[in-house]
């Protein structure tokens, strides 16, 4: 419908056709309100009823009245009736029970999704909720990474985003910031790892002054064609986008070559998001210990809580004479301050109970965005949002690459990567292991996957077994093959090749009947209850039933079991439910 156009001049704002419905805490647009329904013309029940099919959650009850689910009715477009003249009954029900009335607050309505919480772009979240959606599809633009990340979105693996800001400069009023003439290079850079289960994630600060190895980047030109971009040794993390024609695929596999963890997707924004952004949500409340006079940045605060946008909000996350020694490393630690706030007030009921609000930051968010293709579509960034939705804010943990001074700087104006400390965190994040205490999976589910690992195993020489490749490194399905007939006698076994897609988790799939054989391989791969995946064989090259491994991303080479316990780096962190003072 169009919000606008109302008949005798009329206009609504379209937050005004938002109810929030207690029953499932999302917003409802409410289209055929009693005005609406006197001035636009009807649709016919069939229309109606596949809209709100369509719109409804999976799982909802269906509409009082609504046909049942596979039914066929046909029904002519009732006449415009005149006010005041009863209702005609709908056919087969005259002679019958007169037919229940509807109040005028209780018109028909279409289901459609706010989104919740974005992930957050450069230091902020935002909502990109599913109404307007094709408005709001021609406002995002993506960038074609093309290997460098995933091809899809999936809700049911732990995934990784990095987001990128910039120091490009767009938007009236931003030509006192970054490098004149820049193409932007990554000024600010957090990837943010979501757990498999959702129970907890991890935003990790980069500096921007690391010294990395910046590996070869094939690029997508504009016309199509593609070019690789030498890789550099020994550069400046911030060199990884921007120079020489880089794209943030290049800064994606700079994060996968220098710390081993998967990065899937990216968000990339400049300065104006900033501003943009936190005034969509009204404002973002930030604390300081001493009172604020910064004459570079031209942030000014009262000692004490304040709230910031706009440009006092950008001033605040770029400043670094108000802080700390003055470094990019003071600065990261009070721009994930300012994080926790944001996220903080995005799931706070006065913005998400706001309708306004909500519309404001959709229009703004998805201007302020660029991405990969594999999320650039409205609908795919509101599962991202959803999904992140879910992770308790107390289990969002930030924290910054553990660093030292460079030891071959006289002057220190770089850092390198801390040895003790950086393997052990980047291990933690890969492998979902939280750096706070979470609560479990639901007992019932924990229960039903330890179950799948008691009884009996049957012999090794017994387990008939397929071995996929299903994202692991390139040989490892041959190498585990090896492994098992000449380490632990599992000589039934083959090499399958590669699988038909990439997982992020080793699975074993098998029938009911192989659950001995499936116990004795999961205590030899030291694979958990959730990595058992009862359902069919499949029969192998002898045309024998056998069982399927597939090795995901997480595993760690022939031989190494893997449930084997993750160190836990010693790091400091910060959670998103904090109120923290920037000092």
């Amino acid at each position: 419908m169009d919000a606008q156009r109302r008949g005798r001049g009329e206009q609504m704002d379209p937050a005004d056709q938002w109810v929030l419905n207690p029953n499932t805490g999302e917003y409802e647009l409410r289209l055929n309100t009693p005005a609406a329904q006197s001035r636009t013309a009807p649709r016919t029940a069939t229309a109606r009823s596949t809209t709100a099919r369509s719109a409804a959650p999976r799982g909802a009850a269906p509409r009082r009245g609504a046909p049942r689910e596979g039914a066929t009715r046909t029904e002519v477009p009732p006449q415009r009736r005149r006010r005041g003249a009863p209702e005609e009954p709908p056919p087969g029900r005259r002679g019958g029970r007169r037919p229940v009335q509807q109040k005028p607050g209780k018109a028909k309505k279409v289901l459609l999704w706010t989104g919740g919480t974005m992930a957050f772009v450069l230091v902020g979240v935002s909502a990109a909720g599913y109404f307007y959606l094709q408005h709001l599809e021609g406002n995002v633009s993506t960038t074609d990474v093309g290997s460098a990340g995933a091809s899809n979105f999936s809700k049911d693996e732990a995934f990784s985003v990095l987001i990128i800001g910039t120091d490009k400069r767009t938007g009236e009023g931003n030509e006192g910031y970054g490098d004149k003439g820049s193409s932007g290079h990554a000024d600010t850079t957090i990837l943010l790892h979501v757990a498999e289960d959702r129970s907890n994630a991890t935003a990790l600060s980069i500096p921007r002054d690391l010294i990395v190895n910046i590996p070869d980047c094939p690029t997508k030109l504009e016309d199509g064609s593609e070019k690789v971009v030498p890789g550099i040794r020994g550069a400046r993390f911030n060199r990884s986008l921007g120079e020489s024609g880089r794209d943030p695929g290049c800064t994606m596999r700079t994060v996968k070559e220098n710390t081993g963890i998967t990065v899937d997707h990216f968000m990339m924004a400049d300065f104006n998001a900033v501003k943009t952004l936190t005034t969509a949500v009204g404002g973002v409340d930030v604390c300081v210990e001493k009172a604020v006079n910064d004459k570079e940045s031209k942030l000014v605060l009262p000692a004490g809580e304040s709230t910031v946008e706009g440009e006092q909000a950008l001033a605040f996350v770029r400043t670094r004479k108000s802080f700390g020694n003055s470094g990019d490393l003071d600065r990261i630690k009070v721009q994930q301050q300012f994080l926790g706030s944001l996220m903080r007030k995005m799931s706070s009921g006065d913005t998400l109970t706001s309708p306004s609000k909500l519309l404001n930051l959709a229009e703004a968010a998805t201007k302020a965005l660029t991405v990969d293709q594999a999320i650039g579509r409205v609908s795919t960034l509101k599962d991202v949002a959803l999904e992140l939705k879910k992770v308790p804010t107390k289990n969002i943990s930030f924290t910054t690459v553990p660093v030292v001074d460079n030891p071959a700087e006289t002057v220190k104006a770089t850092v390198v990567l801390d040895d003790s400390k950086a393997p052990q965190l980047f291990d933690m994040i890969e492998n979902d292991v939280s750096l706070t205490e979470v609560k479990q999976q639901e007992k019932k589910e924990k229960d039903a996957q330890a179950a799948r690992l008691k009884g009996t195993k049957a012999a090794a020489s017994e387990v008939r077994v397929r071995i996929m490749n299903g994202g692991a490194v390139g040989g490892s399905a041959q190498k585990t093959l090896q492994y098992l007939q000449v380490e632990e006698g599992v000589t039934k076994s083959e090499n399958a090749g590669n699988a038909p897609a990439e997982l992020a988790r080793t699975t074993l799939e098998y029938a009911p009947d192989q659950a001995d054989q499936a116990r004795r391989l999961a205590d030899i791969m030291g694979l958990s209850g959730s990595a058992l995946k009862p359902g069919e064989s499949v029969t192998n090259s002898q045309g024998v039933p056998a069982m399927t491994l597939t090795l995901g991303k997480d595993f760690k080479g022939a031989g190494v079991k893997l449930n084997a316990p993750v160190e836990k780096a010693d790091v400091e962190k910060s959670t998103a439910d904090k109120v923290k003072c920037a000092s």
